[in-house]
């Protein structure tokens, strides 16, 4: 039988520090009226979360300058272990315009692909939960999975 494990809620700064620990994670936006989610990376910057996006980019359309809430997940889970932690943010999200900003974001949050990522958009960190799963002991309040049969 595998390890009991449960799951503890993080504090807002502990969500924060462990966001800021990784440097990427999942924008969740609605596309045509449907939710739409992204694998991006990321810049954390006090509480805002900074990512860059191609021009006509789903989520660059979707963010129409009116503050659209979006939502960003970030993890590190040992699959294996079944150990790790998972931050979600939900906030409101904006392009940014000023030539200098995006021009200092460019040279710092280098893209993982070879596209032109002109577009930078952050996301205010409005509701920000977190979760982390630690070892429990059999019987704790929580800790009753069912076990799941090997394929």
């Amino acid at each position: 039988m595998a390890p009991f494990r449960r799951l503890a809620e993080l504090t807002r700064q502990e969500c924060l520090e462990l966001l800021g620990s990784v440097s990427y994670g999942r924008v969740v936006f609605t596309s045509h009226a449907l939710p739409a989610i992204r694998p991006v990376n990321h810049l954390l910057l006090g509480e805002k979360i900074i990512i860059r996006t191609t021009v006509g980019a789903a989520v660059a359309s979707a963010v129409d300058g009116s503050g659209t809430v979006v939502a960003y997940e970030a993890d590190l889970i040992d699959a294996e272990q079944r150990l790790g932690w998972s931050v979600v943010v939900i906030g409101r999200a904006n392009r940014v315009l000023s030539a200098a900003q995006i021009a200092r974001y460019r040279e710092v949050l280098i893209p993982w692909t070879d596209a032109d990522t002109d577009e930078v958009i952050t996301i205010a960190a409005d509701v920000v939960t977190g979760y982390r799963m630690i070892s429990a002991t059999a019987g704790e309040p929580g800790t009753s999975f069912p076990e799941v049969p090997a394929i």
